[in-house]
């Protein structure tokens, strides 16, 4: 692998034109001068660290030709989704997979961690396809795969036993859904005991409404701080936070973070199936990221679903979820539009717990180049990367648009 001297180009929060040193796959401060140097020349154009996805579902992507919504309900989506899983296959499940991978990788994502459904019905049809998209597209994304019982597992016979074989055949953690179970609590305490068993993460899904009772976010604080789990436990959805009052929220917040548990908001999803039965005054329902991010919390955004019933939208633009939130949350100032680019790159990173990631030297040189005046104006203005690089080696490219002006006697022409 030649060295790659990437020259005249923008770093976020720094002024002036820099340069980066690649070798081997990763940023060095200067070259060892065993191999041949390639030159780039950037023309000051912004370089950003690869962008992180931390909560999607692969395996169910794009099926909303195969489904008839209704309502717009979580639990018709959960429904809709167990009728159009009975006629998945592992080709269809690897073909649809691919789609959305190939999307976030013009995106600008270089990391995903992606949830598979495990259970009776479907078996590891889901977990075989997804291995193979893991290694099929590891050139351009790493790929981590959470297996999870979507259709719960104490109240679901055999769902357990597969969760283990699948964590024996090579997933990487362990997700949670307690809403589904019959015993919440129960699911819960069982998946921390599995996690330990098998050294592995953990990542649930829950508290999915806008009623601030019945809260389960408190035994997965209680559980991490049993297992001693701190640092190695997130959530997702979690929109029952946004009904708290500002103490209680306040409250809540020093736990996750003295427990070290990161809340992953999702907020095309959220907002898509949240609150619909009101018809005024319609809350907007999306886990408070800014107030738990100040006070500790590790905090991510995502895309959770593509063209399904769960999210009937998406383009797997991590940017456009991260501006998406921005606008519905009111966050606007500088440091807010890069806080909320952290929530899908830096602090991500933190969440996935990635040992190499960012721009300097000894980091892995995963990174993205936009054409934007600066890291803050890429959320807001909704910047498209122009290319990306994974372990120095570019994945992708997109040329800028481009106007092809009319002479005004040719206009007249025509409109004559």
């Amino acid at each position: 692998m030649s060295c790659l001297h990437l020259r005249n180009l923008r770093l976020p929060g720094q002024s002036g034109l820099h340069e980066l040193l690649i070798e081997d796959g990763y940023f060095v401060s200067q070259f060892s001068g065993r191999q041949p140097i390639s030159q780039r020349d950037l023309a000051g154009q912004l370089v950003l660290p690869g962008l992180i996805e931390t909560h999607i579902h692969l395996d169910k992507a794009c099926i909303m030709s195969r489904c008839c919504l209704q309502h717009g309900t979580l639990a018709e989506a959960v429904e809709q989704t167990r009728q159009a899983k009975a006629g998945f296959t592992e080709e269809d499940v690897y073909r649809r997979g691919a789609r959305v991978l190939e999307q976030a990788i013009v995106q600008g994502t270089t990391h995903m961690r992606t949830h598979v459904e495990i259970d009776p019905q479907i078996g590891l049809t889901g977990l075989r396809a997804v291995q193979r998209l893991q290694a099929d597209y590891a050139w351009a994304i790493s790929l981590e795969i959470c297996v999870f019982p979507q259709e719960g597992m104490l109240n679901n016979p055999g769902t357990e036993a597969l969760l283990c074989q699948a964590l024996e055949s090579g997933a990487d953690l362990l997700g949670g859904c307690p809403y589904t179970d019959s015993d919440p609590q129960g699911q819960i305490q069982r998946l921390f005991e599995l996690a330990v068993r098998y050294d592995c993460d953990l990542d649930f899904h829950l508290d999915f409404d806008l009623n601030p009772e019945g809260m389960t976010l408190g035994s997965v604080i209680e559980q991490t701080r049993l297992h001693s789990w701190q640092g190695r436990v997130a959530v997702g959805h979690a929109t029952k936070l946004s009904a708290l009052p500002r103490s209680a929220l306040d409250a809540m917040a020093n736990e996750l973070a003295e427990a070290g548990v990161a809340v992953t908001c999702l907020p095309s999803t959220d907002l898509f199936l949240t609150g619909r039965e009101h018809f005024h005054n319609k809350p907007r329902g999306l886990a408070p990221l800014a107030a738990l991010h100040a006070l500790g919390v590790t905090c991510s955004l995502s895309t959770n679903n593509i063209d399904n019933p769960f999210t009937p939208y998406g383009d797997a633009s991590l940017i456009r979820q991260a501006n998406l939130f921005a606008n519905v949350s009111q966050l606007a100032t500088e440091q807010e539009l890069l806080d909320c680019l952290g929530w899908v790159s830096t602090t991500s990173a933190q969440l996935l717990r990635l040992p190499d990631y960012g721009l300097t030297p000894g980091c892995r040189a995963d990174f993205v180049v936009f054409d934007a005046p600066s890291a803050a104006a890429v959320v807001a203005q909704l910047s498209a990367p122009l290319m990306g690089f994974k372990a120095g080696q570019q994945t992708f490219e997109r040329s800028s648009a481009r106007l092809l002006r009319v002479a005004p006697s040719e206009t007249v022409q025509r409109l004559a």
